[in-house]
C-alpha cells in the first residue's frame, strides 16, 4: 500500500486517563483539556496517528452504545469485566456517533486523526438476548448485527467526510472464531460474523490515505485454523488488520501467513499490559520473522492493545504507558529509519 508509511507508528486508541476522569460525562471542560493533553503526548512520542484516548466513553463500546437507541445498560458485569448491555429493540442512530468529536480532534493536529469503534458483530454477539425477542427485541443476533452494521457503515462514511483517515473496528471475539478445534464465541455463527463485519467495513469511495482497520482480538489462539483466517481476511474488506504479535508464537505467524498480499498489517509488538519494556533485539527478531512473510513496507507497529479500554481500569500507569509508546517509536526507527 503506497501510503502505509503515513501510519507507521500506531496505537489502538485508548490511553491512560487523567485522575478524576473515570466518569467522562461529569466535566466537559476537563474532558476537553484531557484530550488536548493526550494529543500533545502522542505528538511528543512521535505517533503517526492521534486519538482522543477514548476519554469520552465509559469503555471502548461507548462510541456506539452511548449514542444509539435500543440498548439498555444492565447492572450485571460479564466475564470480560465489562458492564453488560442488552438490545431491547433494533438500534437507531439519531445523529453522529463519534464524528462530531473526531472533527474537533482533527482541528488539534495535522497528524492523521484515528477513531476506534466497536464492530457491529461484536456488539450483536454480546448484547443479543433471545429472551427479549417476544417483547420487541431483535429476532436474532444476525438481524441485530445487520442493523448495527448499517449504523457503523454510515458513521464510517461520515468520519471520512470530516477528515478522519484511519478508522479501527474492534472485535475482541474474532480470533476466537479462528481457533482450531474450538466452538465459536458469542451469539453469532462464523458465517454471520463475516456477513455483518463485511457490511460495516465496505467503503465504495476511498479518498487518498483512508484506511479501514480491523482489530480481531488481543491475543492469538493456541492454534489457528488457517482456512478460516483466509476466509475472514477475504470476506471483510478492511485495508489493515491489527494483529497481536507480542508473544512470539507460531499462531501469531499463522495469522500473518494467511493475510492477503494487498492488505496492510499492524503488528502489536509491545505488550500493553506489563510495565517491563521488551528487549529491543527480541522484538526486532520477531519483526524480521514477519518481514520474511509480509513486505515490511506494508507493515506498521503498535502496542498489543489499548491501555485503558475501560474508563476506571487502566492497564498501566501513565509513565509506563509513555515508555511503551516510545519503545514502539524506537522499533519503528530501527525498521524504517526516518521514512515517515
Amino acid at each position: 500500500m503506497a501510503d502505509t508509511f503515513n501510519y507507521r507508528i500506531d496505537h489502538h486508541g485508548s490511553l491512560v486517563r487523567p485522575a478524576g476522569l473515570a466518569h467522562p460525562g461529569d466535566d466537559p471542560a476537563a474532558l476537553d483539556e484531557a484530550v488536548r493533553e493526550a494529543v500533545a503526548l502522542q505528538r511528543k512520542v512521535r505517533s503517526t496517528v492521534v486519538t482522543d484516548g477514548g476519554f469520552p466513553y465509559e469503555d471502548f463500546r461507548g462510541g456506539v452504545l452511548g449514542a444509539v437507541s435500543g440498548f439498555r445498560r444492565t447492572g450485571e458485569t460479564g466475564p470480560d469485566g465489562l458492564v453488560r448491555w442488552v438490545a431491547e429493540s433494533l438500534p437507531k442512530a439519531d445523529g453522529p456517533l463519534a464524528a462530531d468529536r473526531a472533527a474537533r480532534l482533527t482541528e488539534l493536529t495535522a497528524i492523521a486523526a484515528k477513531v476506534s469503534l466497536p464492530s457491529p458483530a461484536y456488539l450483536a454477539a454480546t448484547t443479543f438476548d433471545p429472551a427479549l425477542a417476544a417483547s420487541g427485541g431483535p429476532a436474532s443476533a444476525r438481524e441485530l448485527g445487520e442493523a448495527l452494521a448499517e449504523i457503523v457503515h454510515a458513521e464510517i462514511e461520515l468520519l471520512v467526510s470530516r477528515g478522519v483517515r484511519l478508522i479501527q473496528l474492534d472485535n475482541p471475539l474474532l480470533l476466537g472464531h479462528l481457533a482450531a478445534g474450538q466452538d465459536a464465541p458469542g451469539a453469532l455463527s462464523f458465517e454471520d460474523v463475516l456477513a455483518v463485519e463485511a457490511r460495516a467495513a465496505r467503503l465504495d469511495e476511498r479518498p487518498e490515505g483512508v484506511r479501514i482497520g480491523v482489530c480481531p482480538g488481543r491475543r492469538a489462539p493456541d492454534a489457528v485454523d488457517r482456512a478460516r483466517a483466509e476466509r475472514l481476511y477475504g470476506a471483510v474488506p478492511a485495508d489493515r488488520w491489527i494483529l497481536p504479535y507480542d508473544r512470539g508464537t507460531a499462531a501469531e505467524l499463522d495469522l500473518l501467513k494467511a493475510l492477503p498480499e494487498d492488505r496492510d498489517v499492524c503488528l502489536g509488538v509491545v505488550d500493553a499490559t506489563t510495565p517491563e519494556p521488551e528487549e529491543i533485539d527480541t522484538a526486532l527478531a520477531r519483526i524480521d520473522a514477519a518481514a520474511g512473510i509480509k513486505d515490511i513496507e506494508d507493515m506498521a507497529l503498535s502496542p498489543s492493545r489499548g491501555f485503558a479500554d475501560v474508563a476506571a481500569r487502566s492497564l498501566l500507569g501513565a509513565e509506563d504507558q509513555r515508555r511503551k509508546l516510545v519503545l514502539v517509536e524506537t522499533l519503528a526507527r530501527y525498521c524504517w529509519g526516518n521514512e515517515f
